[in-house]
């Protein structure tokens, strides 16, 4: 298998953006551009195959090399429903999901997943920086879709309880912990804005 041909990577920017005071945060500028174009010229390094899933400013989003897609359930339901989106989306046998609003992801981590999802045999890997989880950053197989859309529509939206009904490998990323700083406020984005400054 081919990370390049065998992987989709699907952007998560379908959120309300609650604590940014409702914007829409994959195209909040950071240091002159906006936040999910760090996040999609970090993952063209990887794969030919990228979706982003959002619920606002769709043409605007279309304006990079990727596809776009919608939640299929009304109501900005949470990460779950945009993951659903982007299996429902991909062609490839797995799918990475990451979300829009961490501009400093390693080109590292996507691939860092696929190699440990494949030698741990797993169906989902989940990324653990060395002091917690993160549950939007995962690898899982195409094939839960129907196990997904099954949770879903029974109401469940809880992701670590989906993740209970399948085999899941948690994956030491602390190498990659910088990936992991997503960006919520004014202050953080500040922040965000001076360290890319740097690189």
């Amino acid at each position: 298998m081919s990370l390049r041909s065998d992987v989709t990577a699907v952007i998560l920017a379908g959120g309300m953006g609650r604590r940014m005071d409702g914007l829409d945060k994959g195209l909040v500028e950071v240091a002159g551009r906006e936040m999910i174009s760090y996040v999609v010229d970090t993952l063209i390094g990887n794969v030919d195959h990228i979706v982003i899933n959002a619920n606002r400013n769709l043409t605007r989003y279309q304006r990079y090399p990727v596809t776009v897609v919608a939640d299929s359930i009304d109501g900005y339901q949470g990460p779950l429903a945009g993951i659903e989106a982007g299996l429902s989306a991909a062609s490839t046998e797995w799918v990475f999901t990451c979300p829009c609003d961490s501009p400093m992801q390693s080109t590292g981590l996507l691939p860092h997943l696929w190699s440990e999802v494949l030698a741990q045999d797993a169906e989902i890997a989940v990324a653990h920086d060395g002091q917690r989880t993160h549950p939007v950053f995962l690898m899982l197989r195409r094939d839960l879709l129907g196990s997904l859309r099954a949770y879903l529509d029974d109401g469940q939206r809880k992701i670590d309880r989906w993740f209970d009904k399948h085999q899941l490998a948690t994956v030491d990323c602390s190498a990659f912990s910088q990936s992991f700083v997503n960006v919520n406020t004014e202050e953080e984005l500040r922040h965000a804005a001076q360290q890319l400054a740097l690189h």
